[in-house]
């Protein structure tokens, strides 16, 4: 990790296409920020908080997203390969188009729409 963001506030700021990768966020809140095509890819996020964060098109590949709270989040087309989800609170994310390959979403707290979606395409390994 070469920048240290943890227990930061970016409530509804606009960081559409930041670079955020490998950034220690851990329990940074992001609630409503527009974080559309942000690269989070290899960052910690354990115990943050994306509640309704437009992350649409962000790169979270091989992000730790644990215990994340991430609740109305909009994940459309966004990549969460690799990302790990243990006990990430996703419920109401628009997220059936992301790209979810290696990325535990059977250990997330999910709506069962998604979680039945998510079965068929992204089978648990």
């Amino acid at each position: 990790m070469t920048k240290d963001l943890s227990y930061t506030s970016h409530v509804g700021k606009n960081l559409r296409e930041a670079d955020l990768s490998d950034t220690d966020l851990r329990r940074a809140i992001f609630d409503g920020a527009d974080l559309e095509g942000a690269d989070l890819s290899g960052s910690d996020l354990r115990g943050a908080s994306l509640k309704r964060a437009n992350l649409k098109k962000a790169a979270l590949d091989r992000a730790d997203l644990r215990g994340a709270r991430m609740i109305k989040a909009n994940l459309g087309l966004s990549n969460l390969q690799g990302a790990r989800l243990d006990g990430a609170d996703m419920r109401g994310i628009r997220g059936k188009y992301a790209v979810w390959r290696d990325a535990n979403w059977w250990d997330a707290n999910l709506d069962d729409s998604l979680r039945n979606s998510l079965s068929k395409k992204w089978p648990q390994k």
